[in-house]
């Protein structure tokens, strides 16, 4: 459970603790995976054609193979069904998981919040499985390259590129 996550984890002092979660269509099966690093907000949005746990696996495992693996510490994910092949992932990815409390989603308030910058781009009637993989690489875009205020005007990307040069 989240309450047994590591300080560093928590205070968001380093890079590679990552939030999961998924975004569901009401308009068709067709899903998204939203993973997004705590200390540095960077988000990888990933189309998958439903929130089977297999489907998800494989999301998970894409994205995230696009950072190096030493950088990659810990998941979070929440109760749902999608999220049934933890072991699996943290084996693959020699990583620790953590799962939220049942409904206390902000928990992972992380992910939650780049969700609600998503849902700007796809609002809730949105069918998913007619967006395109470069409509949603734009929107991982605008998001990665954003300046937030709790990052002193940075943006994701420019944090999790300095931290991740070594």
């Amino acid at each position: 459970m989240i309450d047994k996550r590591c300080d560093e984890a928590n205070k968001r002092e380093r890079i590679g603790d990552f939030e999961v979660d998924t975004i569901v269509s009401r308009r068709s099966k067709v899903a998204i995976s939203v993973i997004t690093d705590r200390k540095s907000r960077f988000t990888l949005i990933q189309k998958i054609e439903s929130k089977h746990k297999d489907k998800m696996k494989e999301s998970i495992i894409k994205s995230l193979s696009k950072i190096s693996s030493d950088h990659i510490k810990t998941l979070t994910f929440d109760n749902g069904t999608e999220n049934a092949s933890h072991s699996e992932i943290a084996k693959e990815l020699n990583v620790s998981t953590y799962f939220c409390n049942p409904y206390h989603s902000w928990e992972k308030g992380s992910v939650e919040n780049r969700i609600g910058k998503i849902r700007f781009f796809l609002p809730k009637k949105t069918d998913f499985a007619k967006i395109s993989e470069e409509e949603l690489l734009r929107i991982q875009n605008i998001l990665n390259h954003r300046p937030l205020k709790c990052l002193n005007f940075m943006t994701p990307y420019e944090v999790i590129k300095y931290a991740l040069r070594d």
